[in-house]
């Protein structure tokens, strides 16, 4: 069974209502399973320790949880143009897996939810992108064939799923934007299993 990490940060719910989303594409596919984790949040004023359960939904995610992973969907809400400061620390600590390339080779998603049409969605993904090209892996989008690119006005890019939220995040999924999460989980999937297959 090839498992694939929906690793995720959310703070209002539209980005862990994505990941859901592109866990149930990426289990569509034969022989794949997704397995959500998150990360806790950051204190702006020092360095903080969390339980190591979360009160509510999946588990934190460990580096074996990466170690692990067939592909990786990586979420976060956009901020200022970028991901979010608790994805980031969990990002950057990895560097023990770039040492191993533990991640070279390995398919990858991007995914983000921001409050405005025009809030910084395709900087973020890029931005999110950057650390995975760095740990070798190989980028997935979404292609045009997935006609809701050309159709949706909420969020929706072929860097990856986008959500807009709403100016109080409360704003949510469009039809457009639950498909393309959806899809992008299966094509991730389905480049995960042709990958695994030439192993």
């Amino acid at each position: 069974m090839n498992e694939i990490l929906v690793l995720y940060y959310t703070r209002y719910g539209a980005t862990a209502e994505m990941a859901q989303l592109i866990a149930r594409g990426i289990d569509t596919v034969e022989g794949c399973q997704a397995r959500l984790r998150t990360v806790p949040p950051v204190s702006t004023v020092c360095e903080a320790t969390e339980d190591d359960i979360p009160a509510a939904g999946p588990p934190y995610a460990s580096l074996e949880d990466l170690d692990e992973c067939a592909g990786l969907a990586l979420g976060s809400p956009t901020r200022f143009g970028n991901m979010a400061a608790s994805l980031k620390h969990f990002i950057d600590s990895t560097s023990s897996l770039w040492v191993g390339c533990k991640l070279a080779g390995k398919p990858a998603a991007v995914f983000t939810s921001a409050s405005s049409l025009h809030g910084g969605q395709e900087t973020t993904l890029i931005s999110m992108m950057l650390p995975l090209l760095h740990h070798g892996m190989l980028i997935t989008g979404l292609p045009y064939t997935e006609t809701e690119l050309l159709t949706t006005t909420s969020g929706g890019t072929p860097y990856g799923p986008s959500h807009t939220a709403g100016p109080d995040s409360k704003q949510p999924l469009s039809d457009e934007e639950k498909h393309l999460c959806t899809a992008l989980g299966k094509r991730l999937a389905t480049i995960t299993s042709s990958l695994a297959a030439q192993d």
